[in-house]
């Protein structure tokens, strides 16, 4: 299962990947405006930045919606940078996006899926990564797990390649359930990847072994 942290913070983003278990990022124009990163140059560079911290995957998110847009904004996106993916909303154009960057051997991300039929879209379209949120089902008491699920069947069904990025996860237990159901990616906030390092047990036996050794060489 690979690891992706779901922020623009790049201080987040260099303590993921000191940790060692980083595999990418993704991003959108939400995350970066909570940073402060404003306007079409700031943005390019700021995708650029990223990418030079990390060693995986970096998705940058096309605001257009429309097709010639979508394609004018992806291809822009995918020059920046050899670990760009382009990201790319579930809609009609999006689809065609998807279909045309892949025809072209430009890798992409498709956001915002919320049932099997888009992820299936999505697939048939060439995406290398679809991205369900299961997080934002869980908002509005849907089971967004049993969508992974459905999504994995699906495409073990049929032997499609497309990767299924687990997004908007919420927690620690989220990454577990969707490593159970055989998620691909998960992308999450530091803090869902922190978060599997702890457990009661290994405090309480770690203070042991210390408190042991102290004794030993007083």
């Amino acid at each position: 299962m690979k690891f992706f942290i779901d922020t623009a913070n790049l201080d987040q983003i260099k303590e993921a990947q000191e940790l060692g278990v980083l595999d990418g990022v993704t991003t959108n124009p939400s995350l970066m405006a909570k940073e402060g990163i404003t306007g079409k140059d700031n943005i390019l560079k700021h995708y650029v930045d990223i990418c030079n911290i990390v060693d995986g995957d970096v998705s940058a998110e096309v605001v257009a919606t429309d097709f010639d847009n979508m394609v004018k904004e992806g291809e822009e996106l995918a020059e920046l940078h050899e670990q760009i993916v382009v990201k790319v909303p579930m809609i009609k154009d999006g689809v065609k996006a998807l279909k045309y960057f892949s025809d072209k051997g430009i890798r992409t991300n498709c956001t915002l899926v919320f049932s099997p039929g888009q992820a299936l879209l999505a697939a048939k379209a060439g995406a290398t990564y679809v991205s369900p949120f299961l997080g934002r089902l869980d908002d509005i008491s849907t089971d967004g797990l049993n969508l992974i699920s459905e999504i994995r069947l699906i495409y073990d069904n049929y032997g499609f390649e497309t990767q299924i990025l687990a997004a908007s996860i919420r927690h620690t237990m989220h990454v577990i359930d969707c490593a159970k159901i055989g998620a691909d990616v998960m992308t999450g906030p530091l803090s869902s990847i922190d978060g599997l390092l702890k457990h009661p047990l290994t405090d309480i036996g770690l203070a042991k072994f210390l408190e042991d050794y102290k004794k030993g060489n007083s």
